[in-house]
């Protein structure tokens, strides 16, 4: 069924950032005393915040100094002003959107600057028309639904009518609680995490258009 909204996230989904943010993370726990993989890092603390991810590690362990959240944004955003890639075919659903005259949103978890510096880079600030939301400056991030619900507010569409493109088991529970359709984007392939939580997978971004029946 035809969407009336798309709400999309962020990072991962329309923005290339995640991997070399997982590595920064990686490495930073492992100097403080917590030593993970990429892989156990992406089940376990990704799609919340840094603030977040700030509370599970001291609690699993690592000696995080005090001033580690806003030290690791200040060497995030500087990563992320460099360079940060587009998740290949993200532009193509975007026009085939335009296209259908289906209006869509973006709802991340990641601050309002995040979204600037990333989206800004590739001129996509302006296709979203005004529709990005963070969970952080709502003070709701995922896996509550407040952000999905906001988004779909302000887009003026009913919950049950919006479809959420996500890729952490996080973002895909906020979607589940707003009552709204999730497809898990898993370009490495099975994502237990987003099975679990009631997400539709696929691999390739080209796929989603026909996903979504535009």
């Amino acid at each position: 069924m035809r969407p009336a909204a798309v709400i999309f996230d962020c990072d991962g989904v329309v923005v290339d950032s995640e991997h070399p943010t997982l590595v920064m993370v990686r490495d930073d726990l492992e100097r403080y005393g917590l030593r993970l993989t990429l892989e156990e890092l992406e089940a376990g603390y990704i799609g919340g915040t840094v603030e977040t991810v700030a509370e599970k590690a001291r609690a699993n362990g690592a000696r995080l100094p005090e001033d580690w959240v806003s030290d690791f944004y200040a060497r995030m955003y500087a990563m992320l002003r460099a360079s940060v890639p587009l998740v290949k075919g993200i532009v193509g659903v975007l026009d085939a959107l335009d296209s259908a005259g289906i209006p869509y949103a973006m709802g991340s978890n990641g601050t309002p600057e995040k979204m600037q510096i990333t989206l800004g880079q590739h001129g996509l600030i302006d296709r979203f028309r005004g529709h990005l939301y963070s969970g952080q400056a709502l003070g709701r991030p995922k896996p509550a639904p407040d952000l999905y619900l906001h988004a779909a507010g302000r887009l003026g569409v009913e919950p049950s009518a919006c479809v959420v493109v996500e890729d952490s088991a996080a973002g895909a529970r906020a979607a589940r609680a707003a009552g709204m359709r999730c497809f898990g984007y898993a370009p490495r392939g099975v994502h237990d995490g987003l099975l679990a939580e009631g997400a539709i997978l696929f691999n390739d971004m080209a796929e989603l258009p026909a996903l979504l029946g535009v």
